[in-house]
C-alpha cells in the first residue's frame, strides 16, 4: 500500500474550490483506494460527498493530502506517527510552514514566472 512515487516533482493544484478524487490522485501522485484509506485514519481529512457518494476535496484537503504523503512516504513515519505529528501542527499557533507547502508556493511562483 506504501508505494513511492518516482516522481518527485510536485504539480501545481489548480485553481478550483473542488476537485474529484481521481484529480487528487492524479495531482497528488496517490492512487484512489489509498485516499479512501487515509479518509478514514485522518480526521482533519474531510471530503464533502455528493451526487452518488462522488468525493469531492477542498485545496486545503489537497495540500493536506501532499503533506500526509511526504510523512509517509518521504520521512517514513507510520499512520500513527503521522497522526501524532499533525495533531501537534495543529496544537502550535506560530507553526512553521512545512516543506510541501513551500514547493508548492515555489511551483506556483515559477508558472507565474513562465506566463510574465
Amino acid at each position: 500500500m506504501l508505494e513511492k512515487s518516482n516522481n518527485n516533482e510536485v504539480s501545481p493544484i489548480p485553481d478550483k474550490r473542488y476537485f474529484a478524487i481521481g484529480e487528487v490522485s492524479e495531482i497528488c501522485g496517490v492512487k484512489p483506494h489509498v485516499l479512501r484509506y487515509w479518509e478514514q485514519e485522518f480526521t482533519e481529512l474531510g471530503n464533502v460527498k455528493r451526487r452518488g457518494n462522488r468525493r469531492y476535496y477542498q485545496p486545503h484537503e489537497v495540500l493536506l493530502i501532499r503533506q500526509i504523503k511526504d510523512l509517509l512516504y518521504a520521512q517514513g513515519f507510520t499512520i500513527g506517527g503521522a497522526k501524532s505529528y499533525l495533531a501537534k501542527d495543529q496544537n502550535k499557533e506560530n507553526q512553521p510552514v512545512s516543506n510541501v507547502l513551500i514547493k508548492d508556493i515555489i511551483i506556483e511562483l515559477e508558472a507565474i514566472k513562465f506566463l510574465l
